[in-house]
């Protein structure tokens, strides 16, 4: 029977999961929201903007190294242990890129930022496959859920942290008028605050889950070159594929960059194979990483495995496209970095918060189907209220309205979901499933989030924030449908 006495959240390993839960949020705002701050006040245009959100792809596409995650064993930090290594490995190289980023600056090049972003993106995504495993194996059933909302409190105090923190610093500084020596501090700050998580790892235990280890240290070297290799095969080709379609031409561009995406993805894949058929590396290890999760998954669910991913790619879909565009429109709407950072930030965090705890709640009183419903109809319909303030004068009383309303749905439906999630994860690949759903939950919203920037060049905000609101309407329907005929299994 799960352990609803609240002392259970003064427990060590449950509050240790607070400081990793900050970790991992930390960097998160640091590519998206924060950065889009830096990008506007450097001059640059709104278009280009948003297509910095891709570098987000690095969490959509993390389950192409989760595999590596799970059985690849880091050959330094041995004494921590598979799980713990591989945690401050990982937060290492997220300090590192902080502070390569601090010495971009984007007026006068995209390249270097843009190549720093990826890396941050991609270490920090790496970071969240081990920290997912380490709660899902750190602790029995009845104890995730506490464990969960002490993650999500913590990432979200993380978000107030590199969102209001980050730009309360911008602000004092004199970030109002660009000048790079400013977000050269507001990221070397953040790269300091990472070593909370370091030294949370440090003092952490390593979970006493034993799973059977079948790759030689010179296969997981091969494994990890391949995956390299492959990798920057799908990056080369991206580049040199360009889109030939015009701004205005969003259907076109969008159907053209799934064509773009797919191609690199069978490209990346033809590396492997051709790595497989010359016995670079072993077709059945192979298949026992990458293949065995994915039966594992589907022979648990049977015919409703595609549906159930269908949900997951589509569950965050309304609040993820709308909040790539969200800084961008604060200031074009005229409010600026410090209310930003108030409001937004500060309160919107606590207000997240807060939606956490009413999601947690209301799953353990009501079922995960019908919290997800609630969170999917209360996130998408939140995006209507930013239509509102698309079309009302700029006034603070109803940014806070709408920032509130917001961010609590988007809490709710966060909370939800994580429990949603884990309930879905098989013990035996937690890594690699969990990184595969949170992977899947990413990719389609992240893709069209992109274009976001486009979308209200043409439509203009008020139509875009509607649009949006409305591509939650599917998910509804799917989470009803799946809601009678899926039952949950652990």
């Amino acid at each position: 029977m799960q352990n609803k006495n609240l002392s259970i959240f003064l427990e060590r390993k449950i509050i240790k999961m607070l400081f990793l839960g900050f970790s991992s949020g930390l960097p998160i705002l640091l590519v998206f929201s924060t950065l889009s701050v830096w990008l506007v006040s450097a001059g640059i245009d709104r278009s280009t903007v948003t297509l910095f959100s891709w570098a987000g792809f690095a969490y959509a596409f993390k389950y192409l190294w989760s595999p590596i995650v799970d059985n690849f064993k880091i050959p330094f930090f041995r004494n921590l242990g598979h799980r713990r290594s591989w945690l401050l490995f990982a937060q290492l190289m997220i300090i590192l890129s902080l502070v390569a980023i601090s010495f971009t600056d984007p007026s006068k090049s995209l390249i270097p930022i843009s190549i720093t972003i990826t890396f941050l993106a991609i270490f920090s995504a790496t970071q969240d496959i081990v920290i997912d495993a380490y709660r899902i194996e750190s602790a029995p059933q009845n104890l995730q859920g506490p464990l969960s909302s002490m993650y999500i409190a913590g990432y979200r105090l993380a978000m107030l942290v590199g969102g209001a923190g980050s730009l309360w610093i911008a602000s004092y500084l004199g970030g109002e008028t660009y000048n790079q020596t400013v977000w050269k501090v507001v990221y070397l700050s953040m790269a300091i605050l990472m070593t909370t998580g370091m030294i949370t790892t440090i003092l952490s235990k390593e979970p006493r889950i034993k799973k059977k280890k079948f790759l030689k240290v010179n296969e997981h070297t091969k494994f990890l070159f391949v995956f390299i290799i492959a990798l920057i095969g799908f990056i080369y080709l991206y580049n040199i594929i360009e889109n030939p379609f015009l701004t205005n031409e969003i259907i076109k561009k969008f159907i053209f960059s799934i064509i773009r995406i797919s191609l690199c993805f069978i490209f990346s894949g033809l590396i492997i194979s051709l790595s497989i058929n010359i016995n670079f590396i072993s077709k059945k290890k192979t298949s026992k990483i990458y293949i065995e999760p994915l039966t594992n998954f589907t022979n648990r669910y049977g015919k409703f495995a595609t549906s159930i991913i269908l949900l997951i790619g589509l569950y965050r879909i309304a609040d993820i496209v709308m909040g790539v565009v969200a800084n961008v429109f604060y200031l074009e709407k005229g409010f600026d970095i410090k209310e930003i950072a108030t409001y937004s930030k500060f309160f919107g965090v606590f207000a997240t918060i807060l939606g956490g705890f009413f999601g947690g709640f209301f799953s353990l009183k009501f079922g995960t189907m019908k919290s997800l419903f609630l969170g999917a109809l209360v996130a998408a319909g939140s995006n209507l209220l930013f239509a509102w303030l698309a079309v009302s004068s700029a006034s603070i009383k109803l940014l806070i309205i709408v920032i509130t309303a917001d961010n609590i749905s988007s809490g709710f439906a966060g909370a939800a979901f994580v429990v949603y999630l884990s309930s879905l994860t098989s013990i035996k690949f937690t890594a690699t499933q969990y990184a595969l759903f949170s992977s899947i939950m990413l990719f389609i919203p992240k893709l069209i989030a992109g274009y976001s920037g486009s979308w209200v060049d043409v439509i203009g905000y008020a139509n875009f924030f509607s649009v949006t609101a409305l591509m939650g309407v599917p998910v509804l329907i799917l989470i009803i449908w799946l809601g009678k005929v899926a039952p949950i299994k652990n």
